[in-house]
């Protein structure tokens, strides 16, 4: 038996930062997830890292994260390795981030969203996630797509 969850592909480390809970808010430029409030998303983990060293900034700076910290969540993140759904997380609500917001509270969001530069992006709410009983090896995608769980990987 399966079940079937839209998933979505996250570059390292974002993938392990939603699936460990430091990454709270999704950004894009286009509101991609705002059709799956209220639902559940897989999490697939691209081959390739992300871009850019920001995330790391914010983790250090704005979170107060130690260079061993930040190792450590880093190797749990790869965990499952690349190419893999690796777990799921609940939908919550998109909305557009203003250009003019106060200061504490757009540095609140960058850190929830571990990115700076949200201005003018779609922000999507992130809950509960939680990794798989195992990796599920899946080609990821370049929007959401549908794909097949087993039950026996459900957490």
């Amino acid at each position: 038996m399966s079940v079937q969850v839209a998933c979505l592909s996250f570059r390292q480390p974002y993938a392990g930062l939603v699936l460990d809970g430091v990454k709270t808010v999704e950004s894009r430029w286009r509101p991609l997830l705002a059709p799956l409030e209220s639902r559940t998303l897989a999490v697939h983990v691209a081959q390739r890292d992300w871009e850019g060293e920001e995330w790391r900034a914010v983790l250090s700076d704005a979170l107060g994260m130690n260079r061993p910290q930040i190792e450590a969540l880093l190797e749990s993140a790869e965990r499952f390795g690349r190419g893999v759904v690796a777990g799921l997380v609940d939908v919550g609500g998109t909305w557009l981030c203003p250009a003019s917001l106060p200061e504490e509270e757009l540095r609140q969001l960058e850190r929830s969203a571990v990115l700076i530069g949200l201005e003018g992006k779609h922000l999507t709410r992130l809950t509960n996630p939680r990794w798989l009983q195992a990796p599920l090896p899946a080609r990821g995608c370049r929007d959401v797509w549908t794909v097949e769980i087993p039950t026996h990987l459900l957490p």
